[in-house]
């Protein structure tokens, strides 16, 4: 897998990826918020201070990962593998460089929240060292609420 930063424009190609990904979501209550998101929305974030990775097997798109530093270390979301090459080791391999990224940035933690319905992301996440240190509810403007944990990865520089 080659993993690059995104550009601003290749707000499409993220949008898509994370489409792809979190349509898995659709039906849950309520739906993931990723799916509301515009290329719009993400094309601005990008010119503001988020950043991506995307991560490309054989020259196709098949992942990426939304980020942002800052002075706690990096807080990652909307981490977004197909479904077709979901179970292959590519979300890892995404969060791995986003890691080296960190490091290499003198940050000493990452962090990411994951909806409590969701006991594989919890998995994934815990399988490469990354721990609960929070639970909390989100009320969304509907008035559905959202249990979601804290994970975080302490960094050696």
């Amino acid at each position: 897998m080659k993993i690059k930063f995104a550009e601003v424009s290749d707000a499409p190609l993220i949008h898509d990826l994370m489409i792809k990904a979190f349509t898995e979501y659709k039906d849950e209550v309520p739906p993931s918020s990723a799916l509301e998101e515009t290329i719009q929305l993400i094309s601005t974030a990008l010119k503001d201070d988020e950043r991506a990775l995307i991560g490309y097997v054989d020259g196709d798109a098949v992942g990426m990962v939304r980020f942002r530093l800052n002075e706690n270390g990096v807080y990652f979301y909307r981490l977004s593998v197909i479904p077709e090459k979901q179970g292959q080791g590519m979300a890892k391999k995404i969060i791995k460089s986003l890691e080296d990224y960190a490091i290499q940035n003198g940050k000493t933690a990452i962090r990411c929240k994951v909806r409590m319905t969701v006991p594989k992301n919890i998995e994934l996440y815990s399988s490469i060292g990354y721990s609960i240190y929070d639970e909390e509810v989100v009320v969304k403007p509907n008035g559905v609420n959202i249990k979601v944990v804290s994970m975080k990865k302490q960094l050696t520089i």
